[in-house]
This record gives structure tokens, sequence and C-alpha cells, in this order.
């Protein structure tokens, strides 16, 4: 055969956008999934505004603009993010994405140790105004998969950098009101240094990798934070 299928992912305001959040495609053998990303421009004109601002993933991992997906691969075309499988690291965990409320007295129960001299607990809520607008509430969305298997790398990569004990993250998904926690990190080490400092790096990092974006809905609209190319709506 000189074709491969694939499934093609999409998230966030690509998925509104394309009106769809999955497809499947054939294309020839050896094709990038650069290449990939631009024959899903070309049928869906409406992401053409995501051109040069999304990142690619293959089977729930990131990979370069030339990889060469193969036969029944998951491609995922990542939007900029509002911010795995295998024996973890032991300073790991709990990792968790899920719709109920976060018990944050749970995850700070989760890093508590004897040999910890010091933990610190960051605690990300919705606030009821951003920008100039009134914030009404913020819905979260998800890759599952790939978003714990990053959150994951990260904290990993925490503990490498770090002399940590522990560090466990929640994130929520779907509606998130107004003063209810949407993520929450909480890390203990044996000296305090070293646990504001992971907490830190490890919020920063979730921003910038974990493919969870968040609309916010505001008084007279709403929009993809985080995503380069979302603005509010114009008032008519």
């Amino acid at each position: 055969m000189n074709k491969l299928s694939v499934t093609v992912k999409l998230f966030a305001t690509l998925r509104e956008r394309a009106k769809t959040a999955e497809i499947s495609r054939e294309f020839a053998h050896g094709t990038t999934v650069g290449e990939m990303w631009r024959s899903v421009l070309e049928e869906f004109p409406a992401l053409q505004a995501h051109f040069g601002s999304v990142s690619f993933a293959v089977n729930r991992e990131y990979v370069k603009a030339d990889y060469r997906p193969r036969d029944g691969d998951e491609v995922a075309f990542i939007p900029p993010v509002s911010g795995g499988s295998g024996i973890e690291a032991g300073w790991v965990g709990p990792i968790t994405i899920g719709r109920a409320p976060i018990d944050v007295a749970a995850l700070e129960r989760a890093v508590a140790d004897p040999g910890a001299g010091g933990a610190v607990t960051f605690v990300g809520t919705t606030r009821n105004e951003n920008a100039g607008r009134g914030v009404i509430r913020l819905e979260y969305e998800a890759y599952e998969p790939m978003a714990l298997s990053e959150m994951r790398k990260l904290a990993e990569e925490a503990g490498r950098r770090w002399e940590i004990t522990r560090i466990a993250i929640a994130h929520r998904i779907g509606t998130v009101e107004i003063g209810e926690a949407s993520v929450v990190i909480a890390v203990s080490a044996p000296h305090r240094a070293e646990a504001f400092a992971a907490c830190r790096f490890a919020i920063d990092r979730l921003k910038q990798i974990v493919p969870i974006w968040k609309k916010e809905y505001f008084e007279g609209g709403e929009v993809w934070v985080g995503c380069q190319t979302s603005h509010p709506p114009a008032h008519h």
C-alpha cells in the first residue's frame, strides 16, 4: 500500500473552528506531520490563523514538523497551551486530572514526610476579572493522556533539578467557578528553598508544555486564554 491512515485530533480553539475534534485521513507514506498540518489547513480554512502557532504530537509525544508518522498513528495538533507509562520516579505523585473539586489538603498530606523540612503549595484559582473584563467562569479542556504524561515528566524533572521529597499535581477540567481551584501543586523537600524553587518551576513549566486549555467566559463574550490568535469578539 502506498497510503497510511492516521487519526487526527484537534483541541480547544482548533476544535471549535474546525467544528470537529477528530478526523481520520489517508496520506502518502513518508508524509511529515508538518505536511499533514498544511493539508488540514487546506481542508479547514478557518484554521489558517493558527498556521505557525501549533505544536505537533504523535502517539502522545511531542515531535518536530519533519517527523513522519506511521500507519495507524494518532496525530495531534496542539494550539498554544494556557499555560506516560512506565515506572515513575519515587518522588512523583499523585498526578491527576479530573472534574471534581481539588482536595488541597489531600495533596498536602500526599507529600508530607518526616524527612521534609518544608512544604510549599501553589493553588491557582479562578479570579473574577482579567484584562479589564468581568470573568463569569472558566472551562478547561485537556488532551488527557498526553497531559498526564507531560505532568509526570515535569514532576520528574523537578526532582532531578532540586532535592525534593515529593511532588503532587492536580488539575481541573470542565467548568471551574469563581474562587475555585483549577490547579494545585504541592512540593515537600528537606529545605524550604528547594520546595519553593521546584513548585515555581512546576507551575511555570506546566503552563508552557502541558496540553490543557482554558476558555474564559466573561460579561459579553468568551475567549480561549493562552491561544495566541484568540481575541474577545467585537461588540456590535
